[in-house]
């Protein structure tokens, strides 16, 4: 199984719903590690690692987020796989 690294934004309303919490919950549930974090901007930055599928399945979650968000766009970048994350965090 191919492993992959993807840095995610996610912009519209993202913060104060729990958008953290949730992709926290939903990449242990899928077995990815990385972290997410608010940024300034009311953004949320993501990083994920983990087999293609289940990243990409992650991904295709931030696209709604959980109830109470409004995600306007989804920034994907893929970056070389270092397998140096090995849990899910909240970054604060």
């Amino acid at each position: 199984m191919e492993k992959v690294r993807a840095r995610v934004r996610v912009e519209g309303v993202v913060q104060g719903v729990f958008f953290r919490y949730t992709t926290q919950r939903k990449a242990q549930e899928l077995g990815v590690n990385g972290w997410v974090r608010n940024l300034w901007d009311g953004s949320v930055e993501c990083l994920f690692e983990g087999e293609r599928e289940k990243v990409e399945a992650l991904i295709k979650w931030c696209h709604h987020g959980p109830p109470g968000a409004r995600v306007d766009k989804v920034t994907t970048d893929w970056e070389e796989y270092k397998g140096d994350l090995k849990i899910f965090s909240i970054k604060y």
